[in-house]
């Protein structure tokens, strides 16, 4: 899982084998698996999913996903 950018202690990253989804980042905060994360659409800006975030921290991620969106995609077109 190739990780996109760190920020603000967010990992954004996504799955080499999401090839059939629209484009998205998977956002990941904490250790292992009993971390926080969600999965954002790049297209729509909107939250597929959200485990453990609360609201302020998805306006957050949602503001990382947005001023990296051209990271994002190219990361997405490139893997």
């Amino acid at each position: 899982m190739p990780t996109i950018l760190r920020e603000k202690g967010y990992r954004l990253s996504f799955y080499q084998y999401d090839l059939i989804e629209p484009v998205h980042v998977h956002v990941f905060r904490g250790k292992g698996g009993g971390g926080q994360q969600c999965k954002v659409w790049i297209a729509s800006m909107r939250v597929a999913w959200n485990h453990g975030f609360n609201k302020s921290e998805i306006r957050e991620i949602l503001g990382i996903v947005t001023a990296n969106r051209e990271k994002n995609l190219s990361a997405w077109e490139n893997r």
